[in-house]
C-alpha cells in the first residue's frame, strides 16, 4: 500500500535522528517532573489523595504524546511540504492526497506512542505506576496521538509561512496544555470551564492515563476515548481537502 510506503520512508529517515528525537522528549518532562513535582510538589498539599508528583507525572505521559504528534505533523510535514518538496515528488508515482495525510498522520501517531511509552517508563522508574492496567496506555495513545496529528496537519495546510507554526504553539497547544488538568484539578475550575474542557482533546487523553496508571478502570474512560475517535473522524476529510489545496489545486 501507498500508506505504508510512505510510513516506511519516514521511518528511514527517523533512524538516521532517533536519538536527538527521543533524549529532546525524554530530557524535558523528566526536567517537568523533577522540578514540579519534587521541587513545587513540596508546598503543594495532596490532590485527590494523590502527591503532587503522582498526580502530574500521568500527566507527563499524556502531553508527550500530545507534543510528539503535534511537532511532526506541524514543523516536519511543513518541511516536507514547503521546503523537501516531498509531497510533490510522492504525487508524481501511485500516490493521492489522502495517501500522503494518512501515510504522516499514521507517522505522527506511532511517535506519539514512542514518545509516550518512553514518558511511561520514566514515571514507572520513579515508582508513580501503581497499577499494570498502564500496560494499556501506549495502544490507547494511539487515539489521541491520530487526532493531534491531524489537528496539527489541518492547521499546516492552512498556513504558507512556518513563523505561523508559533500562533498554534502559543494560542493553541499551550493553553490546551495548561488547563488539561495535568497540573490541577478540572473539577477546581468553575463550571463553565469545566464545560469547556470537554473540547479539549488533552483532558480526555489526561484523565485516561491518569486512571490507567492508578488503576481506576470504568465505563467512563470509554467516553473520553470515544470524544478523541469522533474528533478524529471529523479531522480526517478536512485533512485531506487542505492539503489538496495546497497539492493540487
Amino acid at each position: 500500500m501507498a500508506i505504508l510506503r510512505i510510513f516506511a520512508r519516514h521511518l528511514a529517515v527517523f533512524k538516521k535522528i532517533w536519538f536527538t528525537n527521543v533524549m529532546f522528549n525524554f530530557i524535558e518532562p523528566l526536567l517537568y517532573l523533577t522540578a514540579m513535582g519534587y521541587g513545587l510538589g513540596s508546598f503543594v498539599r495532596d490532590i485527590d489523595g494523590l502527591s503532587y508528583i503522582q498526580y502530574i507525572a500521568p500527566g507527563m505521559v499524556a502531553s508527550s504524546a500530545m507534543f510528539a504528534a503535534s511537532f511532526e505533523c506541524t514543523y516536519g510535514s511543513f518541511v516536507r511540504l514547503h521546503y523537501q518538496k516531498t509531497f510533490h515528488a510522492m504525487l508524481a508515482g501511485p500516490v493521492t492526497v489522502r495517501d500522503i495525510v494518512a501515510g504522516d498522520v499514521l507517522y505522527g501517531t506511532c511517535k506519539s506512542m514512542l514518545f509516550g511509552l518512553v514518558i511511561l517508563t520514566v514515571i514507572t522508574a520513579l515508582g508513580q505506576v501503581q497499577s499494570w492496567w498502564a500496560l494499556l496506555i501506549p495502544l490507547f495513545l494511539a487515539i489521541p496521538g491520530l487526532a493531534f496529528s491531524l489537528l496539527a496537519i489541518c492547521y499546516t495546510g492552512l498556513i504558507e509561512n512556518i513563523d505561523k507554526f508559533n500562533y498554534y504553539i502559543t494560542l493553541f497547544l499551550t493553553p490546551a496544555y495548561l488547563f488539561s488538568g495535568v497540573f490541577f484539578p478540572i473539577h477546581s475550575m468553575p463550571g463553565w470551564a469545566q464545560a469547556v474542557a470537554w473540547f479539549n482533546p488533552i483532558y480526555h487523553s489526561v484523565e485516561v492515563c491518569r486512571a490507567l496508571v492508578l488503576g481506576n478502570s470504568n465505563p467512563s474512560l470509554l467516553v473520553h476515548a470515544g470524544v478523541l475517535v469522533l474528533l478524529a473522524a471529523l479531522l480526517m476529510p478536512l485533512a485531506v481537502k487542505l492539503m489538496t489545496k495546497r497539492l493540487i489545486l
